[in-house]
């Protein structure tokens, strides 16, 4: 499904009249829905349905720029409407302000991505680290152990020695003095 662009116009919409009959605090929120309200009019939309138009950041940052209570007495828009009736609002003539901000916002998520990408490495990097440092502890416990273990090992065969060795030195002398007497 491919959506098609049916009709593309570009439009200078008047906001003063609406904003004005707006409290001073609603100003910029009654401009956007002007904007809605008058595309969807002059690009009829079935119905009027407000929801089918998509409103580019640009024109809300257009109209937000002087803040809620002095928007923009008009501002000029492409309007395109695609196959299924929904209509997407692009600002036409987009300021220099705009455009370096832009730049500016681009080349500070580059530099987080980088940043994030290096974090990520030290992170792994220190992982490995401890990995490998836990891996060294397991070896050294496993020689001690093994050591202790050879040390048991031996203790064991000589107290064995010794007493298989005592058993015989008294079974000796008994017969000594077996032959003795």
């Amino acid at each position: 499904m491919v959506k098609e662009e049916i009709l593309e116009r570009i439009y200078t919409i008047p906001l003063r009249k609406e904003w004005l009959k707006a409290p001073r605090y609603k100003r910029a929120k009654k401009a956007i829905k002007a904007i809605r309200e008058f595309l969807a009019k002059h690009m009829k939309v079935p119905n009027r349905d407000t929801k089918k138009i998509k409103i580019d950041p640009w024109v809300n940052k257009a109209i937000w720029l002087r803040g809620i209570r002095k928007p923009p007495h008009k501002i000029t828009v492409k309007a395109i409407k695609d196959s299924e009736n929904n209509v997407r609002v692009e600002f036409v003539g987009l300021p220099k302000k705009f455009k370096v901000e832009e730049q500016i916002l681009k080349k500070k998520m580059e530099k987080a991505k980088i940043m994030e990408a290096k974090l990520m490495e030290k992170k792994k990097e220190k992982e490995k680290k401890e990995e490998e440092k836990e891996e060294k502890k397991e070896k050294k416990e496993e020689k001690e152990r093994e050591e202790k273990e050879k040390i048991l090992h031996k203790e064991i065969e000589t107290k064995k020695e010794k007493i298989v060795t005592k058993p015989t030195k008294e079974k000796k002398e008994m017969r000594r003095m077996a032959l003795e007497k």
